[in-house]
This record gives structure tokens, C-alpha cells and sequence, in this order.
């Protein structure tokens, strides 16, 4: 290409007789700006590019990466703009790279690429040949965001990342429950390395191991020793955690340990567990930049809709992240697995009227706040109705819920039971008592959740209370259950995702049947409606490509118990039926209230 022109004429021509619309110049922050453009030429760059503003005018800003390299370049063949030859060069060879990557990438992913054996890994325990393909995929950019179905071992593919010697020592960064199993279930069983489980928020001298494993909770306090680049790779264990970004102490952090880092690689199969635009912060610390600014993103991707920003087409999103050889996703299905579909099953169960009428006052001065106030009022008193209802809700239905539970214990099923507040936890350990529940929730230590979960696998009880955002990455349950029960809701399809997804995993031989508790009260109908709105967002992303989805439901099993139940019930004191199954606890103090008065 010619050299820079000093200036563009009505109807410049560069020296070989092509016309030129405008110029493009490569500044020193990394931005490539398009400037002195025909007004109709700058109408098509804005369709090609959607993050530029339909109301801005010249000059327009985009982000130097090689993807816009390819895309500019793409746009020049049809409008030709003035540009230096050092400018021209950066095209060039950005459009290399970027082609010279995909081209790898999808070589990679074809079905006759063989993997070559994983050093560092124990006799019989290599990984399977799409692990393999995600290790290769991630070595070759440096970057991955991992979104493989649940079960699916995406451990297993970081630790095949981690056992190249240029990605040591690395930094695993889990969630608190996960720490010991890293090293337990798979650092030690699956490799030769060594790992050091981090202890606490203050730096102290570390021993010398492979793989430090930290927790999002206390990562903030290693910021100093992560910026003197002494991690080659980072792993963000369920990464969905940083999605809200660096307005966290967490997400802060984060962004420290990924800047000083090589190898970047995240991990989740619900990368979305809202609304689709917080794919942006948890792409930002895999792979910086990639969809622009904030403000780009927003100008390119989404639209505002009930206070929040909504990608606009998921799946349009979701084929643009392949695109950009960053995102790799396979299904279950993809690499020949043979579980059953879940089995969803919703059920409407009654609550009682006494419980939800105690907090009708207060749930009406907010009400009215949340339409009347001012904003800060308005604010503040939406989060608290929000927080009361679910509450509410909650406790209204409890012993109802307990009542359908106790139909599948007296059937000797073991079920996982899901729920948020301690108010209901308590409800249920006192209604089921009998049966000898744990628990695995956010009050548990470490320790202790480890033992629930022993506990739960060896037979020691059959009923495992979980808290709706506390089982991530938790394994080892399908070896025992294979009946969830969602006793409350949560407000993200994904975070119920998440819970069925640690019974219906690798070593599971039953169908799991999933059973959503629902009431006509509170907090209840309007979550389900709008998890419908929020499983299309990660829909979308995560699979741009599938079809409709399927739901199976039968409830055939569930109604057998049943009528089991009462039959045993019946024989056993027929004058006591209803009341046994479904109804009011016996008179005086319950077993809980009596451990509470002993203190």
C-alpha cells in the first residue's frame, strides 16, 4: 500500500488508480481509528462494526486485535482507505495470525487429530482424547474459557494444561469447599505433581509444589506475590464467580493473578448465571479486550430490559466467542455419553396461610416504596421485598415440603435437598429429624462438609440439605443419589443446573429425576416464570447452535412411592393418614425445639 497521504480529496486516488474513502491510522494506546470517511461508507462500517455508536460520527475507535485486523482488512477490499505502510503491515500480519489460529484451532478439533501422551500424568489415568483436545486448545493460544457439560472432566483438562513444565508453577484459584478435592480426587490420584492448598489472606513463605491452590475467598491477600509474575498459568475453577467483575475484592485480585500470567484458563459449565451480559467480566479475565469496552459490548451485544443489560442474540454471541477460538463446548452427547436425560418434574405443593400472612405488613410499606419512592428508596426497598419473599416463601411452604420428602425416605430413596434460608433448614431438620439429615451450606467448615459428604455416600443417612449456591464442583454424590429435590428456587436456571449436575455426572447409573416444589404463593411464580428468560440468555451463549430443548418429565416413579407411602401408612394407623403424610406436626414441643431448650 502507498504511503500515508497528507490529505483526502473529494475523490482521492492512490497510486495504483484505486479510490480511496477515507484514511485508518494505528495510534500508540492500541486503537485503530477510521477517519475523514464518506458519509456513506461510514453508514456500512457501522454495520460491520455494531459496537460504533449509529450516532457517532467520525473518527470512529475500535480495539487493535488481530480479529479486527482480519475484519478491517475484509472491509478495505470493498472500501479501500488511506493507510502507512508500517499500519499496513499490522493488518497483515493480524489477519495471519488470527487466520494461522483458526485454522489450528479447528485442525484440533477434527475428528481424526490424535493427541500425543501427557507427561505427568499416573499409569491409566491420561486423559480422554477431547480432554486432550482442550489441553492442546489452550496451550496454543494461552487462553481457554472451558465450557464442557457438566461431568464432563474439565479438571481433568486442566490438569493436563498444568502438567507442561512451561505452565508450572501455576495457580488454581477454587471455591472454598473445593480446595481439598483438587488435591485429593485429582491432583494426587490423576498426576505426579505436587500441590499446596494456600492457607488464609496473609502471604507467608510457600513451599516449593507445581500447583498452589487458592480460594476465591482469600486471594486479595496475594496480589503482591502474583504481580511479580511468579504464576505461569492461572485456572479459574468455576469461573462464573468473577462475574461480577472487578467491583469485587475477589474480581479484583483476579485481574492481577490473569495479567501476570501466560496461560489463562477458565472453567464452568454455567458461565451465565443471570443475565447474558456478565459473559463480558468473565471473559475479560480470560482473554482482556475481546469484546471490546464495556461500552462496546453494550453498543454490539445487548439491550436494556427491567434494569439490566440482555444480550440481545445468545447464540449469536455464543458462535462469535468459537469464532474467536476462545470458548470450547461439548455436550455429553458430543463425546458418547450414555446417562438418560434428566428427569424434570414440577410439582404444586400447598403453604400455609398463617406463615405467609406474617409478613403481609411489612411486605406492603415495601411494595409501595418500590412503586412510590424515591430512587435510593426505591432501590433499597426492592432488595429487601425481594429478600422477605423469598423468605417468606420459603418458610410458608416448608413442612409441605417436608411432607413430600418424607414420602421418598419412607421409600428408601435418598434424596438431595436444596433450600437457602435457615429459617426452612431448620424446619426440615425438625420435620424429618427421624431420618438423620446433614448438612452441606455456607454455615458448614471445610471440614465439615467433607464429612456431610461422606456421610451422605456411605449410607450413614439418606438425606443430604444442601444450599442452592454451595454444590458446585462437588463430587462424588452420584455414587449414592439420584433424587434432587429443589425445596426453594433461586433466581438463576443455571444454579439449578449446577445442583443437578452433582448427581447426573460420570459414575451415575440411574436417571436422576430433578423435582421443582412449587407454590402459588410468594416469590414462587414469578421465579419461574422468569428462569425461563434467563435459561434462553445462557442458552444461547453456551449452545448458539442446539435446537429447541426437550424437557422429559414422568412422574410415574414419584406417584409409585406414593402410593406406597400410604399404603404403608394406612396399614399401619389408618386414623392418621392424612395427617402422617401431609399434615400439622404432633402436639407439644418438636424434636428441635427440645435440643434448642438443652442448649
Amino acid at each position: 500500500m502507498n504511503d500515508m497521504l497528507s490529505a483526502i480529496a473529494p475523490d482521492p486516488f492512490d497510486a495504483s488508480g484505486r479510490r480511496l474513502y477515507g484514511r485508518l491510522r494505528l495510534e500508540a494506546e492500541g486503537m485503530w481509528s477510521v477517519e475523514e470517511i464518506a458519509p456513506h461508507v461510514a453508514m456500512r462500517l457501522k454495520q460491520i462494526f455494531p459496537r460504533i455508536p449509529k450516532t457517532a460520527t467520525a473518527p470512529f475507535l475500535l480495539t487493535d486485535t488481530d480479529a479486527t485486523c482480519a475484519d478491517l482488512l475484509w472491509f478495505m477490499e470493498r472500501y479501500p482507505l488511506a493507510v502507512t505502510d508500517e499500519a499496513a503491515g499490522r493488518l497483515s500480519r493480524g489477519k495471519s495470525r488470527f487466520e494461522d489460529r483458526r485454522a489450528e484451532f479447528e485442525r484440533i478439533l477434527l475428528p481424526s487429530w490424535k493427541p500425543s501422551a501427557t507427561g505427568g500424568f499416573r499409569p491409566g489415568m491420561q486423559p480422554y482424547p477431547f480432554q486432550a483436545q482442550a489441553v492442546a486448545l489452550t496451550l496454543l493460544h494461552g487462553r481457554l474459557l472451558l465450557l464442557d457439560d457438566v461431568g464432563l472432566g474439565k479438571t481433568v483438562s486442566a490438569l493436563g494444561v498444568l502438567c507442561d513444565p512451561r505452565c508450572r508453577p501455576a495457580a488454581v484459584v477454587v471455591q472454598s469447599h473445593l480446595a481439598d478435592q483438587w488435591v485429593d480426587e485429582y491432583v494426587d490420584t490423576f498426576t505426579d505433581l505436587t500441590a499446596h492448598i494456600i492457607k488464609g489472606t496473609k502471604p507467608y513463605d510457600l513451599p516449593w509444589a507445581d500447583i498452589y491452590i487458592f480460594k476465591y475467598s482469600n486471594i486479595a491477600g496475594w496480589v503482591d506475590i502474583a504481580a511479580q509474575g511468579v504464576f505461569k498459568a492461572v485456572v479459574y475453577d468455576e469461573v462464573q464467580e468473577l462475574r461480577r467483575g472487578t467491583e469485587t475484592a475477589k474480581g479484583a485480585a483476579a485481574k492481577v493473578f490473569s495479567d501476570h500470567a501466560a496461560v489463562r484458563l477458565g472453567l464452568t459449565a454455567t458461565p451465565v448465571y443471570n443475565y447474558g451480559s456478565e459473559i463480558w467480566q468473565v471473559v475479560n479475565f480470560i482473554d482482556p479486550g475481546i469484546l471490546g469496552t464495556w461500552h462496546e459490548f453494550l453498543i454490539e451485544w445487548c439491550v436494556s430490559g427491567g434494569g439490566h443489560w440482555v444480550v440481545r442474540d445468545p447464540a449469536a454471541l455464543g458462535s462469535y466467542l468459537r469464532e474467536m477460538q476462545l470458548v470450547l463446548r461439548r455436550t455429553e452427547a458430543e463425546v458418547g455419553g450414555q446417562m438418560p436425560p434428566v428427569n424434570t418434574i414440577t410439582h404444586l405443593i400447598a403453604h400455609d396461610e398463617e406463615k405467609a400472612a406474617e409478613s403481609e405488613a411489612l411486605a406492603h410499606q415495601l411494595a409501595i416504596k418500590v412503586t412510590r419512592g424515591t430512587f435510593i428508596e426505591r432501590g433499597k426497598a426492592a432488595l429487601e421485598l425481594d429478600a422477605l419473599v423469598r423468605h417468606t416463601t420459603g418458610v410458608a411452604k416448608a413442612k409441605h415440603v417436608a411432607a413430600f420428602v418424607r414420602v421418598l425416605l419412607d421409600g428408601k430413596v435418598p434424596v438431595v435437598l436444596t433450600g437457602w434460608h435457615r429459617d426452612v433448614y431448620e424446619v426440615w431438620l425438625d420435620e424429618l429429624e427421624e431420618f438423620a439429615p446433614v448438612m452441606f451450606t455456607g454455615s458448614e467448615t471445610t471440614a465439615a462438609k467433607n464429612r456431610t459428604k461422606r456421610a451422605f455416600i456411605e449410607g450413614a443417612t439418606d438425606l443430604l440439605i444442601i444450599s442452592l449456591r454451595s454444590g458446585a464442583g462437588l463430587d462424588g454424590l452420584q455414587r449414592r443419589g439420584s433424587t434432587l429435590v429443589f425445596g426453594e428456587l433461586d433466581w438463576s436456571p443455571l444454579v439449578h443446573k449446577q445442583i443437578i449436575g452433582r448427581l447426573r455426572r460420570p459414575g451415575q447409573t440411574r436417571q436422576v429425576d430433578a423435582i421443582y416444589l412449587h407454590s402459588n404463593f410468594g416469590s414462587d411464580p414469578p421465579m419461574i416464570e422468569l428462569l425461563g428468560v434467563k435459561a434462553s440468555q445462557a442458552r444461547g451463549i453456551v449452545d448458539p447452535m442446539a435446537g429447541v430443548e426437550t424437557i422429559h418429565s414422568d412422574e410415574s416413579r414419584i406417584q409409585l412411592l406414593a402410593r406406597q407411602f400410604l399404603d404403608r401408612r394406612a396399614a399401619a394407623a389408618p386414623s392418621t393418614i392424612t395427617a402422617g403424610a401431609f399434615g400439622d406436626p404432633p402436639p407439644g414441643r418438636s424434636a428441635l425445639d427440645q435440643r434448642r431448650a438443652a442448649g
